[in-house]
Order: C-alpha cells, then sequence, then structure tokens
C-alpha cells in the first residue's frame, strides 16, 4: 500500500475517475478536455476494457494485465519509496480462508476487539444493494471507530494496531483477506470522536473497480469528513488537495452502490456518534452459480449454499447426530456463533438478522465432567497450565460425536477436534473445552501451527479420553472392559474420587477450577501437582505406574486420578472386590507414600519406587517432591502467618474490652456530674 501522505495510490486521472452520472462520450470528452488544460502531460488514452472478473471466488484470480499501465507510470514517477501491492495480491491473499464464516469470523474479531473501547453489540445482516439486484452482507460495530490514518492502515497491509496480549487480531492482514473472500468489494464507513473534532471516513477497497481499470497497484480511494455532533453537519476535509478529495469521491460514486455523496453519507445516520459499518457486496458464486453465502433459506440466520442439511428420517441417532451443534456449525453462522467466543461480556450482543444470538457454552453439554490440568513443559521451560473439562455428550451413547473444542485467547480455533480414530466405538460421545493459549494459531485462525507444543498437546488430550473412557464408559451404556488397574507413583493418601452418577454443574463460564481448602478438611487436600503423559505400565499384581493425572477441583466438579475406579451400576460384591484389588495392588505405595510426604523418607524407599521408572517418569516423581515441598514450606508459611493474626486479634479485643470499660467509666462521671449540677 502507499504512503501515508496520499488518499489514493495513485493520484486518479479524470479518464478513471468519470462520475456515474456523466458516463456518455460527450461528458468523457470533457473530463479529457479540463484535464488536459489543467495538467497537460497527464492524460492517457482510456485503455480497452478488461474482461469481467468471475463471481466465482476460486476461478477470479485470472488477472488481465493488458491495460493500462499508465496509472503505474504515474505512480512511479510521483512517489518515492513506495512499496507497490498487485491487485493480484489481494485475491491470493485471501485464499487463506477455505471456509467463508472463517472469514465472517475475522470482521466479528475485530469488532470483539473493540469491546475495550466500549462497543456494546456487533450487527450481521443482509445489506441490500443496487448491483444487479445482489445483496450484500453488513457488519456493523458501536466500537471507537477509526479515524482518518486508522482507516487507511486498516485498508493497508502489514499494519496492525492491537498490542494488547488479550487482543484476537495480530497481523494487521484480517480485514483485507477476509472482505475479499466474502466478496470481490467492500466499502466501509467509520465515525470516530478520539481527536477534537469528531471525523467521518469512507474507503472502497474494489477488486473489480482494480481488475476492469487494469491498476497494477492497489488502489484505495478515501475521502473524510469532519462532523459536528449537535448539528448533524459533515463538512469534506481536504488532507491534500480539493481536486485528489473529488477525484477520490468520483470513484467511490462510480464503483460503489451508492450514485451520490448525499446516499454514502446516509450510511452514518444508523452508526451514532463512534463506530464502523462495512458494507460487502459482489457475494462471490460457488460452483453451481448460487451466492456462497444463503441468506433466504432461513429468515434469521446466514447458511452456507450447497451444503448438505440434514434429512428428516426416522432414524433417530442419524437425526440426533444431523441436527447436533458440531454439525450444524458446518453450515449455520448462527450455530458457530454461538460458541465462538469462550465468553462476553454479559452487556455486549451479538445481533444477527435482527436476532440476538444465544451465547452457548460446549461444557454445559457435557456429563459426567471432569476437570484435568495439563503442564506443558517444552526444552526444560514450564509452559502455563491448561485445563481442561472433559465428559459426555448429552445424547450419548447414540450421540457418536467426538472431540475437543479448542480456543486460543477467547477465541475458537478447532471445534469438536478428533484425537481419536473412527476404527472403533472407543471415546465416542466424549468431548472437552479447553483454551491454550501457548500454541500459535494459523493466520486464518481455523487451525494450529503444527509446532512441538501443538502436537504434545493433541497426544495428552489421546491419553485423557483413553483413559476417561477406560474409567467411565459404564456410566453411559458401555460394558466395561476389564483390565490391570494402573499403580501410581507416590500421591498424598486420600487424594482417590469417586464419580458422581449424576450431573455435575460446573461454572462454565470461569472453566478454570480452583484449589480446594485444604485447612477447613486437611484429610482431603487434594494436590495439583504436573500432569505427565501417561505411559502403558506392566500388568500384573506388581504393576506400577509410570505417569499421573493432574487434576483439579472446582464446587462439586469430580477429581480423578488413573488409580481411580468408578463405580458405575453393578453388584456391591463386584465394586467391593474391585476396592479390594485396587488396595492389594497400591497399599505398599500408598504407605510408603505417607512415610515419605511426612518427611520421613530413606534412601531406600525411594529407590525400591525409583526402580521401576525410565528417566522421564523419575524427574517427573522428582519434580512432584520438589513441589510437594514447597507447598509443605507454603502452608508452614500460612501457619504461622495465622497464629500472628490470631495474637494480634487477641490483642486488639483486649484493647477494645479496655476501651469499653474507659467509656464506662467516664459516662459514669458524666452522669453523676449532670446529677450534682442538677440538684443544685
Amino acid at each position: 500500500m502507499g504512503s501515508e501522505q496520499e488518499d489514493t495510490k495513485p493520484f486518479l486521472s479524470a479518464a478513471i475517475a468519470i462520475p456515474r452520472a456523466n458516463r456518455g462520450s460527450g461528458s468523457c470528452h470533457q473530463h479529457l478536455t479540463t484535464a488536459k488544460q489543467a495538467g497537460g502531460d497527464r492524460i492517457r488514452s482510456r485503455p480497452a476494457a478488461p474482461r469481467r472478473i468471475s463471481r466465482s471466488f476460486w476461478s477470479a484470480d485470472e488477472y488481465d494485465e493488458a491495460g493500462s499501465s499508465s496509472s503505474g507510470q504515474q505512480l512511479a514517477g510521483n512517489v518515492q519509496n513506495h512499496m507497490r501491492v498487485h491487485p493480484k495480491f489481494l485475491h491470493s491473499n485471501a485464499t487463506s480462508h477455505k471456509w467463508p464464516f472463517g472469514a465472517v469470523a475475522e470482521l466479528l474479531d475485530n469488532a470483539v476487539d473493540e469491546i475495550k473501547t466500549g462497543a456494546t453489540r456487533i450487527i450481521v445482516d443482509k445489506a441490500f444493494t443496487n448491483c444487479n439486484g445482489s445483496p450484500g452482507l453488513l457488519v456493523q460495530d458501536d466500537g471507537g471507530g477509526m479515524d482518518p490514518e486508522s482507516l487507511r492502515r486498516c485498508m493497508s497491509f502489514g499494519f496492525s494496531e492491537k498490542q494488547s496480549g488479550s487482543s484476537i487480531g495480530q497481523y494487521g492482514n484480517g480485514f483485507k483477506t477476509s472482505t475479499m473472500r466474502l466478496g470481490a468489494d467492500v466499502i466501509v464507513f467509520s465515525r470516530c470522536m478520539k481527536r477534537s473534532e469528531p471525523t467521518q471516513s469512507i474507503g472502497l477497497l474494489s477488486y473489480t473497480f482494480l481488475r476492469e481499470t487494469g491498476q497494477k497497484d492497489v488502489v484505495v480511494p478515501v475521502v473524510d469528513y469532519k462532523y459536528n455532533l449537535v448539528t448533524g453537519e459533515a463538512k469534506q476535509c481536504h488532507r491534500l488537495a480539493p481536486d485528489k478529495f473529488s477525484s477520490n469521491l468520483s470513484v467511490i460514486l462510480k464503483w460503489s452502490p451508492f450514485a451520490t455523496e448525499e446516499q454514502l453519507l446516509q450510511n452514518f445516520c444508523d452508526i451514532g456518534p463512534h463506530g464502523t459499518k462495512i458494507v460487502i457486496f459482489k457475494l462471490w458464486l460457488n460452483d453451481d452459480g448460487d451466492l456462497e453465502l444463503d441468506f433466504n433459506s432461513d429468515e434469521k440466520d446466514i447458511l452456507i449454499s450447497g451444503v448438505l442439511k440434514p434429512a428428516e428420517t426416522s432414524n433417530t441417532a442419524k437425526t440426533m447426530n444431523g441436527r447436533h451443534l458440531a454439525n450444524q456449525l458446518r453450515y449455520s453462522l448462527r450455530a458457530y456463533v454461538s460458541i465462538l467466543y469462550l465468553k462476553l461480556p454479559a452487556y455486549f450482543k451479538i445481533i444477527l438478522r435482527g436476532q440476538e444470538v444465544k451465547h452457548h457454552h460446549i461444557a454445559s453439554d457435557l456429563r459426567y465432567c471432569q476437570c484435568i490440568r495439563y503442564m506443558p513443559q517444552t526444552f526444560g521451560k514450564k509452559e502455563d497450565h491448561v485445563d481442561t473439562i472433559i465428559g459426555f455428550l448429552d445424547g450419548a451413547p447414540t450421540i457418536s460425536i467426538h472431540g475437543f473444542s479448542i480456543y486460543h485467547k477467547n477465541r475458537l480455533i478447532l471445534p469438536f477436534q478428533r484425537v481419536l480414530s473412527n476404527a472403533s466405538s472407543k471415546g465416542r460421545g466424549v468431548a472437552g473445552v479447553l483454551e491454550a493459549d501457548f500454541i500459535k494459531p494459523t493466520h486464518d485462525k481455523q487451525d494450529f501451527e503444527k509446532s512441538q507444543l501443538y502436537q504434545k498437546l493433541i497426544n495428552r488430550l489421546k491419553e485423557m479420553t483413553n483413559e476417561y473412557w477406560d474409567l467411565h464408559s459404564d456410566l453411559v451404556g458401555y460394558q466395561k472392559v476389564s483390565t490391570a488397574s494402573p499403580a501410581l507413583v507416590p500421591t498424598l493418601s486420600g487424594t482417590t474420587a469417586t464419580t458422581s452418577s449424576e450431573r455435575i454443574p460446573i461454572d462454565h463460564v470461569s472453566a478454570v477450577p480452583s484449589r480446594p481448602n485444604s485447612r477447613e478438611n486437611p484429610s482431603h487436600a487434594i494436590p495439583i501437582a504436573f500432569a505427565p503423559h501417561l505411559v502403558s505400565a506392566p500388568s500384573g499384581p506388581n504393576a506400577v505406574a509410570t505417569g499421573v493425572s493432574t487434576v483439579c477441583s472446582q464446587s462439586r466438579m469430580q477429581i480423578r486420578s488413573p488409580s481411580t475406579v468408578a463405580i458405575g451400576t453393578g453388584s456391591a460384591d463386584t465394586r467391593k472386590r474391585k476396592m479390594e484389588t485396587l488396595v492389594d495392588m497400591d497399599g505398599p505405595l500408598r504407605r510408603q507414600s505417607r512415610h515419605d510426604l511426612a518427611g520421613k523418607s530413606s534412601v531406600d524407599s525411594i529407590d525400591q519406587v525409583c526402580q521401576h521408572m525410565g528417566e522421564r517418569e523419575l524427574k517427573e516423581y522428582t519434580y512432584l517432591k520438589q513441589e510437594n515441598k514447597l507447598l509443605r514450606q507454603e502452608c508452614l508459611d500460612f501457619e504461622s502467618a495465622e497464629k500472628d493474626l490470631l495474637l494480634k486479634e487477641q490483642k486488639l479485643r483486649l484493647e477494645i474490652e479496655q476501651a469499653d470499660a474507659q467509656y464506662t467509666s467516664l459516662l459514669n462521671e458524666y452522669i453523676s456530674v449532670i446529677s450534682v449540677k442538677t440538684s443544685k
């Protein structure tokens, strides 16, 4: 994109910037004559009209460069140090979005980032344009808006003003990729109050204009106005020269759905004192010649054309699976947006086609929920922990859907990402939710970079799924396969938990479990520790496990470790035998654990436990002991502080009692003095 001192790149010749009302040959001649008198050598003959662009996105990259190159030559002479961006790059850049809803989500991200500037709503709707009767897409927010400089940076490449660590956007490229993926042209209206005097700006990014005028450089006409909030009057703001403002305005009027300046300014009527409105028009068609975005099938939704919807059938299983959110989000924007963000402020609304989108927490669809903490490590560096909520989906085992919905900085990246193969029924109906801020998403925010951290996370989720299935599959009707229960690396006694057969309520908004109050009930204190990967343990009565699953607790959420036995349907004798087996296998280690954690460990006991471990498991065990030591020291500090506070409390109570006694004495003295005066 061009210099920030320029309104357009290049300055558009009068031959190109002919207003919509003057398209006849006479008016064209008059423009050329006027321009010749004023500028002389800037006149070039108008090129032959190139072939019109295809309305299908995936074939719209056939760019015809046979048109005029005068503007490009003009640019080289007038602008220095200018990095040229060919219009073909607009299309190739937009191909990063394979899925139209991914492009819509980019625009929503920009609006959600405006919450910190006061945004309270996003409006997504069908826009009525005059482009051959074809509808457009409207995305509008009431955020802080963009001043003239910000709008130019938004419509340029490589600028990003989002320095906050919580912002979703990062590269300053989302607006261009998303709008050009949805349609050939986009016009932006933005009103801003950042300056002493409010401004409103209009910018046009038109692939159609660039193609049909044979441009070799991306030209973005922008016009600015100074706005009076009291009178509602808008005055033209000439950043450079009045003729450049007129040139830009002429291009906007010719290549946008609005024929006059008055029609342009009417778009600010519903924006309010600040906000941004984006209108994407000349939407792309699919291979069947239909609009990719379907506005007609559901008046309260926007669908993707050509996607097979679940057919009505008497098969209950097929019906439940077809209507599940995991399948609906592939073609329904309302379903996708409902889970797009992990949490939003209560006052913030996303309004799709006139109706608010109800925010949906995927975790609220889970039964027999558990929270498992995972703390990834890479090159000896411990990353931040990840708390994963896992459970069975409502409708299991009929529901065959499986997978984890992975968020990044509050934004959904991978919905229902499978971690197990389809070869068996194992994992059927198991789903989870987590927020992984330590891995980086791809530019289109529909996947993650395939880094070592990402692969470790996927492997850990696979282990979580297998472990959860082995322990709880009988709760939803599957027959439990009898396998040898793995023993644990020594842990605190009393850390095992039972599984409730009832649905467990969770605070789905916070989704980050809190540490239990060990002071109130020390016997049920649960350590929150590092969660290593599980390793297959040898079967047999002397088997020793090589992994431990870290767990955490919130309200009534149940805590699990690989040694716990799910108590499901079955006779009391069967459950008793299972518990006896567990005690037989794990008893010596539990006694050893109590001995060690009490601070009386011996070299022999450590060697006896560690001889069954590999190098990685030994490091993890050592880490757990160090963590336990630190926690115990922390407890001692708290106990010491508690004693000090109790002494301080007693001292203060004593001072209060003394003050009360002094007050009573003074009061009695005052009463006696008053009574003496009264008697006199």
